[in-house]
C-alpha cells in the first residue's frame, strides 16, 4: 500500500502510550466509504458474485449504487 501512495488512518487507542496523529477529514471519509461498502453488502447478488464476468458484476454494482443513492433522496422528501 504504501508504493501507492495510500497512508492508513485508523485512530490509534487511547491507552496506547505513543499517539500516531491521525487527520480527522481523511478519517471521516474513510468511515463514509466503509459503510458504503457494507451497505452494498446487503445486497445478496454482490456478495455471493453470482455474475461471471467483470463488466456485468460491475453493472451491478451500479445499479446498487444508485439504488442506495436513491434511497437518501426518497426518504428526505
Amino acid at each position: 500500500m504504501e508504493a501507492r501512495g495510500v497512508t492508513p488512518m485508523i485512530p490509534m487507542r487511547r491507552s496506547r502510550k505513543i499517539q500516531i496523529p491521525v487527520d480527522d477529514h481523511v478519517y471521516a471519509l474513510r468511515n463514509r466509504i466503509e459503510r458504503c461498502f457494507n451497505k452494498l453488502k446487503n445486497f445478496r447478488r454482490l456478495a455471493t458474485r453470482y455474475d461471471k464476468t467483470a463488466d456485468s458484476y460491475l453493472g451491478f454494482v451500479l445499479i446498487a449504487a444508485v439504488r442506495l443513492w436513491t434511497r437518501v433522496f426518497v426518504n428526505r422528501t
